[in-house]
């Protein structure tokens, strides 16, 4: 009985699909996506001009990071009724 629940649980691992990791930092408005044999992407740039002035001379460019965590918006004020 173990043996075949062991080999039921090694069957469906082995048949799902590999998890893709999230390639962006949320921390971060910018991200450099650098190419070549083992692509990534380098999310540590405020702004665009600063992404792009270090990647002169590299194969890679500037993206801005659709995961950016912006602060969240302020609920809208109340205001306080007087009776």
């Amino acid at each position: 009985m173990r043996r075949a629940a062991l080999m039921l649980v090694t069957g469906t691992l082995l048949a799902s699909g590999h998890a893709g990791a999230q390639t962006y930092d949320p921390s971060y408005p910018v991200c450099m996506q650098i190419y070549g044999p083992v692509g990534y992407f380098d999310c540590r740039y405020t702004s665009l001009a600063q992404c792009r002035y270090l990647a002169v001379g590299r194969s890679a460019s500037c993206v801005v990071n659709p995961y950016f965590a912006q602060g969240k918006p302020k609920a809208p004020r109340r205001s306080k009724r007087i009776d």
